[in-house]
């Protein structure tokens, strides 16, 4: 097929090229027809331009009344300047518009399910039925975009920091990495399965043992867990690792590439080295592992002052081994009580018993609960937040985990309620020293924190068979406004500490060498120190975008029920199928 083919893209067109015969292609935009003269947006990925039909064309002209937004043309043309009072600021291409010559239809366009615009009413299941009519969006394709970019500053850094791109298998063997597994049927092995791999955890760690010492891949990962609006069945990360190293090294790798991703695509510097907290610290102030720096609202602990007064609930707590921790709101005194229900619902579905709460005002302090404390106690708690007439202090008691969860997620909810962030606004972090562990009552046993290949700290080893629960990992993750971006640790080198942990987690030697035999094997042929993170794209891409939802930043995304309204996966497929595969459904 023959047609006018382009000379330049819909966005790249300038004064500079005033009376220059141009051709562009591209969708119609919008039609505008002002009796005798027709004007067209065209759109293509790079922009948009302007196009007029006039009756110094009259052929052209008659053509272009028929033309609908969606249609796919061809035109030829002459560049012009705008009028000055005409001019479009917004547009790359404003200063000019194309006095079209010929045009050609190159495809007829249905209309579509809806309107290709920022604006756009459409709800997201149609987005994302039709998602190849959602991706002509200017602001989805601008998404893409910023995540390319992302991708390919990350081949560059890394290759320049002497690291190498190695692929690992998509078709592995399951092993409990805390989500549930992706299962594939073996055909020519009946009754086996492959696992999809939710990391490449092991194999990483074997490169380290090959002596490959700096590792990265791009990689697909995946795990059949309940979504959200930032998880997904299959997501993408930055896989990396490196031998004979320790935390720095990795901090000061992905502190280097971080910062050449924020110059790079959002003009921003950041300051290095970033600054870093303690699980501990960022519980105990924040009430989140992943805390959001943009705004205050710090977590204050209370336990001493709050636990001898006459009010049950706070005293009970401290008594029974627990904490009292609050948080001051700003001018929050006039909120009604419905708006303080709701802020009770948040905290309970987070592990709270409840909300306590004090309004501050003129020679008063109101409460439901303030006829349980004197006068004193009063003026000392209030003295201790630096609370001021018009603002609200809210309390939590009980174990210390469910209390600075419960008060992290009504900092996170007030914070949107005072709309007290911008997504230009960026503050990164590295959270370290993590629990090892995790004691879960309800079986009576430790999990691992991280993954059962966590090093833990040396000075704390010897604590494996004496108190684990008091363990530290040497574990870190990389956290930007509230999200975590980012996690990793120094693994575990040596075989015995390896065989040590997975006794304490429960997982026999027969078990051990069932699922992890290919590991273990490694460490007994000797490996480095080595230990690496892994870094979310997907998450890191929305960040930098500016969107609300993962499926913001991916082509061709999942939805919360991990079905595609696209392709219509997953599917039932043929009982042939099923029959090579020695599988019956149920």
């Amino acid at each position: 097929m023959s047609f006018l083919k382009r000379t330049h893209t819909c966005g790249e067109l300038s004064i500079a090229n005033a009376s220059a015969v141009v051709r562009l292609n591209g969708w119609v935009h919008r039609v505008r027809d002002q009796g005798g003269v027709v004007f067209i947006d065209l759109r293509d990925r790079y922009g948009l331009t302007q196009l007029v039909f006039s009756e110094h064309n009259p052929e052209a002209a008659k053509d272009a009344t028929s033309l609908r937004p969606e249609d796919i043309i061809a035109v030829e043309g002459e560049v012009a300047r705008r009028d000055e009072d005409k001019r479009n600021p917004k547009l790359a291409t404003g200063e000019i518009e194309i006095i079209v010559r010929k045009v050609e239809l190159l495809t007829k366009g249905k209309t579509p399910p809806f309107e290709v615009s920022e604006y756009t009413q459409a709800g997201e299941d149609v987005r994302m039925k039709y998602r190849f009519i959602d991706l002509r969006r200017a602001q989805m394709q601008q998404n893409l975009i910023t995540r390319h970019k992302l991708v390919t500053i990350a081949h560059e850094y890394f290759n320049a920091h002497n690291f190498i791109e190695v692929e690992t298998p998509f078709l592995t063997k399951s092993t409990p990495e805390g989500a549930r597994d992706f299962l594939v049927p073996s055909r020519l092995q009946a009754g086996h399965f492959y696992a999809l791999p939710q990391s490449p955890q092991i194999f990483k760690q074997l490169l380290m043992v090959s002596g490959m010492d700096r590792y990265f891949q791009v990689v697909k990962c995946f795990r059949d867990e309940d979504l959200r609006a930032d998880r997904q069945p299959e997501f993408t990360q930055f896989d990396v690792e490196m031998s004979f190293i320790d935390e720095e090294d990795v901090y000061e790798v992905i502190e280097g590439f971080i910062a050449r991703v924020f110059k790079e695509i959002k003009g921003v510097e950041l300051s290095l080295p970033l600054m870093r907290l303690s699980y501990e610290e960022a519980m105990n102030k924040y009430g989140k592992d992943s805390p959001d720096l943009r705004y205050e609202l710090f977590i204050e602990d209370v336990t001493e002052l709050a636990g001898k007064s006459g009010f049950g609930v706070f005293s009970s707590a401290v008594s029974e081994g627990g904490v009292v921790k609050g948080i001051r709101v700003k001018g929050a005194e006039p909120w009604s009580r419905k708006e303080i229900d709701a802020l009770e619902v948040i905290v309970k579905e987070n592990g709270a018993k409840g909300l306590a709460w004090f309004k501050v005002r003129e020679n008063e302090i109101y409460s439901p609960i303030a006829k349980f404390f004197s006068a004193d106690e009063l003026k000392s708690i209030v003295a201790h937040f630096e609370a001021e007439v018009g603002d609200m202090i809210f309390f939590g008691a009980g174990p210390w985990k469910s209390t600075v969860t419960s008060l992290g997620a009504l900092r996170t909810a007030m914070a949107k309620k005072l709309e007290l962030t911008r997504k230009d606004d960026y503050k990164l972090l590295w959270v370290t020293d993590f629990p090892a562990f995790e004691f879960h009552e309800e079986d009576g046993r430790y999990y691992s924190m991280h993954h059962p290949f966590t090093s833990p700290r040396p000075e704390d080893v010897s604590l494996l068979d004496s108190d684990p629960g008091k363990v530290l990992a040497r574990a870190y993750d990389l956290v930007l406004n509230g999200s975590e971006i980012g996690g990793g640790s120094i693994r575990i080198h040596r075989r015995e500490v390896q065989a040590k942990v997975f006794d304490l987690l429960g997982i026999s030697r027969e078990e051990a060498e069932e699922r992890f035999s290919f590991l273990l094997g490694g460490l007994e042929y000797g490996a480095p120190p080595h230990g690496g993170i892994a870094l979310g794209v997907d998450r890191i891409a929305m960040l930098l975008a500016g969107a609300d939802s993962l499926r913001d930043v991916i082509a061709f995304p999942k939805t919360a029920s991990a079905t595609c309204l696209l392709s219509g996966a997953p599917s039932i497929v043929d009982q042939k199928q099923l029959d090579e595969l020695h599988l019956k459904t149920k």
